[in-house]
């Protein structure tokens, strides 16, 4: 059976199909507190992560990122320049 492809779908929401999940989610506890962004920008910025078309399962089409990652940290920007 051929795998389906989320759209606009975060790693957390297919945490239980992606072992990525758990990665990018170590990865991102591991940053220095100092490198990490806030809670609610993360946030924010997921929020309009969902919203976009380049979205594919977890993953920035624009850059090829997952986006949980890149919204972690502080200094990142959208490639596409949405946040």
């Amino acid at each position: 059976m051929e795998e389906r492809r989320c759209k606009r779908c975060l790693l957390r929401e297919l945490a239980g199909q992606r072992k990525e999940y758990e990665t990018v989610q170590r990865y991102v506890e591991d940053l220095a507190p100092e490198k990490r962004a806030a809670q609610a920008t993360r946030e924010t910025r997921l929020r309009k992560c969902k919203a976009c078309e380049k979205l594919l399962d977890g993953m920035c089409r624009a850059c090829g990122c997952y986006v949980e990652l890149r919204a972690a940290i502080k200094e990142q920007e959208c490639p596409d320049e949405r946040w």
